[in-house]
């Protein structure tokens, strides 16, 4: 038998949010059919809306030199802010959005060289934790700690 195939592209209003949407497909001919009764069917399609999330950091300390061959001091470095934003850019609501953030912190000989000092959270909820048990944190190799950009 002969076959058909296509793609539906739907188009939804960002006023009204659907959870599913309903298609009825009907097939006809100038042909005289046995069994007529299957030329149509409905379908019930679930609709999910893919999320238009936009994520941003910036700090006010662009630059700062680590040495890397073991001088670390025990005094504690200048102090600086990073700001990280989430924002929606698409029309439908997003819940229950996560985000993991891990943070290098250990340079040569496992000196610790950043640690969090304090967290100022708007409209979100921040947990800081350590590592899950078992993970393996590696170090920043003093190599790539002597990297520079002019």
């Amino acid at each position: 038998p002969p076959q058909v195939s296509f793609t539906l592209e739907l188009e939804f209003s960002c006023s009204i949010l659907l959870d599913h949407a309903e298609v009825m497909l009907q097939a006809t001919s100038d042909s005289t059919e046995a069994t007529p009764e299957d030329n149509v069917v409905k379908l019930s399609v679930p609709i999910r809306y893919e999320p238009d999330l936009f994520l941003s950091s910036n700090t006010n300390l662009h630059r700062y030199e680590v040495h890397p061959l073991g001088t670390f001091t025990h005094s504690s470095g200048p102090e600086f802010t990073t700001m990280v934003k989430v924002q929606n850019f698409g029309c439908y609501p997003v819940q229950n959005v996560t985000l993991h953030m891990a943070l290098p912190a250990l340079g040569h000989r496992q000196a610790t060289i950043l640690s969090v000092t304090h967290v100022l959270a708007d409209n979100a909820t921040c947990v800081l934790q350590p590592p899950p048990e078992g993970t393996q944190v590696v170090p920043v190799p003093p190599e790539d700690l002597l990297h520079m950009e002019r």
